[in-house]
């Protein structure tokens, strides 16, 4: 996030100019952070969680901000082979890492690709408090506690989860599809997209290139009328 402002024992030290300095430094905080809790005691009975509310927009740090997307002429990509930035509807402005760290509860090096939003957190860290979250809160929160200590059977991963862009566009993840309800990125790209809509199969497309909205129309129809009832009534979500 701007301003893009590294210290300087970093400056200099990545080759994706002061952004690249600026991740270096975020990396060496984490590790600080670490070291934090091992030498207070609180090492192996913290949950530590590594993640961002959004994707990257590739701002190179030219005065601690500069435009979208100039880091990739270093060579750079934080959105890696997803398509878009931060506050576009396309995967690069919603997926990012989240890397856990829990010692004797989250076995080290294990992946998971279930669905998984923040929102999530609120819920899952109730369940490890044993909290009872009163009936009018964190009413789209799913508890994920048996995902992160890999446990998780199908019924406890989500079935489906809601995104929305910076300019008010909503698109609903179910599986392996994603329907974006309207056309181009609903952000800051520029790209033009056919059609009133768009639907990916982001396992054989997780760059999003190939819409498939003409094509599956009755699963276009089904995923249209399950973001509308979400959108009157978040309980579903």
């Amino acid at each position: 996030h701007t301003p893009i402002a590294p210290m300087d024992q970093f400056k200099g030290k990545s080759k994706a100019h002061h952004y690249g300095d600026f991740i270096m430094e975020v990396d060496w905080i984490v590790g600080q952070i670490q070291k934090a809790l091992k030498n207070s005691g609180h090492w192996e009975n913290t949950l530590l969680i590594f993640t961002s509310d959004n994707g990257s927009p590739g701002r190179d740090g030219t005065n601690m901000n500069g435009g979208v997307s100039t880091v990739l002429k270093y060579g750079h990509n934080p959105s890696h082979i997803y398509r878009g930035t931060k506050a576009d509807i396309w995967e690069g402005g919603h997926r990012v890492p989240c890397i856990v760290q829990w010692p004797g509860q989250v076995k080290a090096d294990t992946e998971s690709a279930a669905l998984l939003g923040l929102q999530d957190f609120m819920a899952t860290i109730a369940a490890i408090t044993n909290y009872t979250l009163p009936d009018d809160a964190a009413l789209d929160s799913h508890n994920q506690l048996p995902v992160i200590l890999g446990k998780g059977k199908k019924k406890h991963q989500r079935e489906h989860l809601v995104h929305h862009s910076s300019n008010g566009m909503f698109a609903l993840r179910q599986g392996k599809w994603k329907l974006i309800d309207g056309q181009g990125s609903g952000g800051w790209s520029k790209d033009k997209t056919e059609g009133s809509g768009q639907l990916y199969d982001l396992d054989a497309d997780p760059g999003e290139q190939n819409s498939l909205y003409g094509e599956q129309s009755e699963r276009v129809k089904t995923m249209q009328s399950m973001l509308e009832e979400i959108k009157i009534n978040p309980d579903v979500e």
